[in-house]
């Protein structure tokens, strides 16, 4: 498989997770822990089905348990900082921080055997996270206050966990994809256990609810991890870290055109820093 190839089945894992907002609305009011449990469960046999058919079950078993550790922490840890971190601090300024790791993942790529971080990386990367701040913050001044200190710890924690995740992914890059089936099962596990113990269950009241939450496991929750993991590992890292802040812009104009946000002019300059991050950083990437 080409690079350039790799890197284009990377950025499917951006446009599923521009629907990430979307689907979570239409599945309240069921609590995250469960939510996340039944879309992990759907997106791990979705995985495990596709590795049957392929025959590849049998190079599971010859992967080392610390690969499975690695990449359970991996989805487990962020999904669980994230929803950690939107519940101690406010949603704008933990999201913002958590959006750093698109960011760190092009910084971080520098590190990686093979790789080239170039100046053009850098300001494409900046200005992404400029337009993605712009649009969590609704082009307002962000408040950050001491209170909520906890919540943004975990928020960076939680960028931190899935640039490690995405960067460190590359040195896994003989691991067959077909091991994410097995991280996706087992971050399940740990979220059903988690969400009997803390919470209260409450499944989706409407068919709307259901196929908003199925639609998740499959899309989100499901896919996007198995393309996001050959892109990762055989693609263009520093460009699909920088076109990851398409993620947000992406995401507000499907709530736009759902009815749920309105369009403004902040989503407009957004647009453009966010575009014109990505160009900045292809064209460094081609002088690679």
């Amino acid at each position: 498989m080409t690079k350039t190839r790799a890197t284009a089945i990377g950025f499917v894992a951006v446009l599923l997770w521009s629907l990430l907002a979307l689907l979570t609305v239409g599945s309240a009011p069921t609590p995250t822990l469960l939510l996340n449990a039944v879309c992990f469960t759907l997106g791990g046999t979705l995985g495990l089905i596709w590795t049957w058919q392929s025959g590849g079950l049998s190079q599971l078993r010859a992967v080392k348990w610390r690969v499975y550790a690695f990449g359970t922490i991996g989805l487990f840890g962020y999904h669980a900082l994230y929803f950690s971190a939107l519940r101690m601090a406010p949603a704008a300024e933990a999201g913002l921080i958590a959006y750093l790791w698109p960011l760190l993942i092009v910084l971080f790529s520098g590190l990686l055997p093979g790789e080239h971080l170039r100046p053009g990386h850098l300001i494409g990367a900046c200005l992404g996270f400029a337009g993605a701040a712009l649009i969590i913050t609704g082009g307002g001044g962000t408040g950050f206050q001491a209170a909520y200190l906890p919540g943004y710890a975990l928020a960076l924690l939680c960028a931190l966990t899935w640039s490690g995740y995405s960067v460190l992914s590359r040195r896994l890059g003989e691991t067959p994809t077909s091991t994410v089936a097995v991280f996706c099962v087992l971050t399940a596990i740990a979220s059903w256990a988690l969400h009997f113990a803390l919470e209260e269950t409450v499944w989706p009241e409407t068919s709307l609810g259901w196929a908003s939450t199925v639609a998740l496991g499959l899309g989100p929750v499901g896919l996007a991890f198995y393309v996001w993991d050959i892109g990762v590992k055989q693609g263009d890292i520093q460009m699909l870290g920088t076109s990851s802040y398409a993620a947000p812009l992406l995401s507000t104009v499907v709530l736009i055109l759902a009815g749920i946000a309105a369009p403004s002019w902040g989503l407009a300059i957004a647009a453009v820093l966010i575009t014109g991050g990505a160009l900045i950083a292809a064209r460094a990437s081609l002088k690679s």
